[in-house]
């Protein structure tokens, strides 16, 4: 394939394909029951590259996952980075765009409000020359992509990856999965390609391994039901608990599934174990963060242990854990505070750091306040949080807000008064008709002290 354009990419010493494999007719997505070749991948990849601004960075905000994967590897070979806002929301957009100058942005959406140096890509897959004269390869310490953490326990933060980090953290997953499914295998996924999850598995997944995923991007379980049913088998699943227990409660049948893959928040073993009963396939949860990437995957039906991936090594400090992984250049500490067994290999997750509290001598987790609180009959949803301000005596209030309806706060407080000690009772409890959960059902922190706040 013809180069038409000068990348921006300073020689370097190694270089790693973009695509794996090296046949032009590997199917890399399905788009509406269609397949999509790698030559035709290619192709597309190459007309949108020659179309870039010159400009360091860009932030993707491509809907369709196939838009998104092809946006994705064009940024990347012009010598780019994308940049993946921690939301859609414009103000998480204007954030990222205004800490790093320069930059534009690409999708494939008409937008009534654009965000400055707004590009739109063409229709894909497009028509033209599908001839493959090389097969592309990036610098191995090129950064692809910077990602933003959720915000969930504050503000966004950014993380470099380079290509050679995914490519690790790829090797990871391909070999947690190949116990379960055999290549080629098809992907749906229910989460978004920004978020480092749906990254890892629906964006460098198929580009690195003999995988094909599904270009949209299904939300409601007959969504899901019809995405699954125009790939063929082997399929695999990528959600999320809130995902999953809708599709579940739905009652909606599903196409045979090869496994279900779910991170993003802790999978409650009564789900995990309908699920691997309605679906006879095993439900695999897997273990990382946006500045580590996926590095452990469990079945919770039948361990609660994490396996770690090959490479990986713990080690547990008072406040967290130091991550040490093929994709880290250098180790990385994060709040989750663990138990290793089986000579290092394999762990238990005992909360985060930041989920413990102390009041009068005593001690509780949020996690355990808030698995207690949706333990209540009738509580369909519901977060445990600490607040920011002490109060009049120097403690830090627990709040928490809760979806039941037909419940009274006071039914709630009175029946969880049965499973906490009082001194661990949330004041204020609200009761609210949705918990602001973003697009991976995590709860940003900033909105849940939004919606407390806007009932005091």
């Amino acid at each position: 394939m013809a180069t038409v354009f000068e990348t921006q990419q300073r020689p370097v010493a190694e270089t790693l394909p973009l695509l794996a494999g090296d046949s032009p007719a590997r199917v890399v997505a399905w788009r509406h029951g269609v397949p999509v070749d790698a030559a035709q991948f290619l192709a597309d990849v190459q007309l949108v590259a020659a179309q870039l601004p010159g400009a360091s960075t860009a932030v993707n905000l491509c809907e369709d996952r196939y838009a998104f994967l092809v946006a994705f590897s064009a940024i990347a070979w012009r010598g780019q980075t994308n940049l993946l806002p921690s939301s859609r929301a414009p103000r998480a957009i204007d954030e990222v765009m205004a800490a790093h100058p320069g930059c534009y942005a690409l999708g494939d959406q008409a937008l009534a409000l654009a965000p400055p140096h707004y590009q739109r890509l063409p229709d894909l897959p497009a028509r033209g020359d599908r001839t493959l004269a090389a097969w592309p390869e990036l610098g191995a310490d090129q950064v692809v992509a910077i990602g933003y953490t959720s915000g969930s326990t504050g503000q966004p933060a950014a993380h470099v990856k380079t290509w050679r980090s995914f490519h690790a953290s790829n090797a990871g997953n391909l070999r947690m999965l190949r116990q379960y499914v055999t290549e080629p295998f098809h992907v749906v996924a229910t989460v978004p390609p920004q978020h480092m999850y749906g990254m890892e598995t629906s964006v460098v997944l198929p580009l690195l391994g003999n995988v094909a995923v599904c270009g949209g991007r299904p939300f409601f379980p007959a969504d899901v039901a019809a995405a699954l049913a125009a790939v063929p088998a082997p399929r695999v699943l990528v959600t999320t608990p809130v995902h999953l227990r809708a599709v579940v409660e739905s009652g909606v049948a599903l196409p045979p599934l090869a496994a279900i893959l779910s991170a993003t928040a802790p999978m409650p073993l009564d789900l995990a174990v309908q699920a691997e009963q309605r679906y006879g396939a095993p439900l695999l949860e897997v273990f990382g963060s946006t500045e580590t990437c996926v590095f452990a995957s469990r079945r919770p039906a039948v361990d609660e242990r994490w396996q770690l991936y090959d490479g990986v090594t713990l080690q547990p400090q008072p406040d967290g854990t130091q991550v040490h992984a093929p994709q880290l250049s250098m180790p990385v500490a994060l709040a989750d505070l663990v138990t290793l067994h089986d000579e290092g290999r394999t762990f238990r997750l005992c909360g985060r750091h930041a989920d413990m509290l102390e009041i009068a001598g005593k001690r509780a987790s949020l996690a355990d306040l808030t698995r207690r609180l949706l333990a209540i009959p009738g509580v369909q949803d519901a977060v445990v949080l600490q607040l920011d301000e002490a109060d009049a005596s120097g403690v830090r209030r627990v709040a928490a807000l809760a979806v039941a309806p037909g419940l009274g706060e006071a039914q709630i407080l009175d029946a969880l008064r049965n499973a906490v000690d009082p001194l661990f009772l949330p004041r204020p409890l609200r009761l609210v008709a949705t918990l602001p959960r973003n697009e991976t059902g995590k709860l940003p922190r900033g909105a849940l002290l939004e919606l407390l706040a806007s009932r005091d």
